[in-house]
């Protein structure tokens, strides 16, 4: 059995609108709908997978996630997580469980955060010895021993992230939900928070699910995707197969030392004060080609190769699969 098995999950909701009637009374009813958040999606996931889920607003994640979590339960449609029915076995499931979300927080604002961890380890119930191994262990990686006292408030973004991916952590959770860890954060912050996931990961087996539109993010943690759409998975495989097939257009920004010579470059060229922003697509030129062309134009300051950003990934799809 795999570590999640999902199958045929469903979710509709049901909303009621007020409409205003005609004549003189001015009367209003209410007009049910069904939304359908999530509609027949069906997939596994194997212990120690780390697996991106990424999709537009209303795509479906945050119903898919709270599903797998059982604060909700399906329309229709089973899903078991190692063994467990989420909704049917929430207090025990919760306790295997770790999320972190970009906007919300789970430590407490006002006290140091040693304080929040040491009342995370009473409501989790942990062994006080192996508590402090953990906590050790995390700080160490996460470099949270110089704000250890301080309060959550006064920590900087970066720093609250680390924070909370350490409480949710204390636990030794079997699967961590992921949702925009990044966010925010400057690019140093960002490098060491993708390199932490990595080895807890690789280290201690750790499933994770994380949603994200960073680009960055998924190439540096995910070699599997799963793409929702309109509540409908539209695509679940390698994150490489899926860029060869949609990421079709790519974008090289360059500064040269002085006024280049672009005109045999096959790419369309426009200028952005002292950069020169080249479009071009891999597949008919690609950029082991582009390169080399670039570098022969004039002397080159800087360079830096953009691909399609998940948005604009997503966006293709749905035109090519007329959603």
């Amino acid at each position: 059995m795999s570590f999640i098995e999902a199958q045929s999950l469903s979710k509709t909701y049901t909303r009621f609108t007020a409409l205003k009637t005609g004549g003189i009374s001015r009367l209003w009813k209410r007009e049910k709908q069904h939304i359908e958040a999530l509609s027949d999606a069906s997939f596994t996931i194997e212990k120690g997978e780390l697996v991106g889920l990424i999709g537009p607003n209303g795509a479906g994640k945050s119903t898919t996630v709270k599903l797998l979590t059982g604060i909700l339960t399906p329309t229709s449609g089973t899903c078991t997580v190692d063994g467990r029915t989420p909704w049917e076995n929430r207090r025990e499931h919760v306790r295997h469980l770790g999320a972190v979300f970009g906007q919300r927080t789970q430590l407490w604002w006002d006290v140091p955060i040693r304080d929040s961890f040491l009342l995370l380890r009473d409501i989790y119930d942990i062994d006080h010895a192996a508590w402090q191994k953990r906590l050790d262990a995390l700080v160490d990686a996460l470099e949270l021993g110089e704000f250890l006292n301080a309060p959550l408030r006064q920590l900087s973004l970066g720093q609250r992230m680390r924070a909370e991916l350490c409480g949710s952590l204390l636990h030794a959770p079997k699967l961590l939900f992921l949702d925009e860890p990044t966010i925010g954060l400057d690019a140093v912050s960002k490098l060491k928070l993708r390199a932490f996931l990595k080895e807890e990961n690789q280290r201690n087996g750790t499933t994770i699910l994380l949603t994200t539109h960073d680009m960055e993010d998924m190439l540096a943690l995910c070699s599997r995707v799963m793409v929702l759409g309109r509540g409908k998975l539209l695509y679940d495989g390698a994150l490489d197969a899926l860029l060869r097939q949609y990421d079709t257009v790519h974008t090289l920004r360059v500064v040269f030392e002085e006024a280049p010579n672009m005109a045999n470059l096959p790419a369309d060229v426009k200028q952005d004060d002292s950069a020169y922003i080249l479009t071009y697509e891999p597949a008919v030129t690609p950029t082991s080609e582009l390169l080399p062309r670039v570098l022969s134009a004039g002397r080159v300051r800087e360079m830096t190769l953009k691909e399609q950003n998940v948005d604009e990934l997503i966006a293709r799809m749905y035109r090519e699969m007329k959603l």
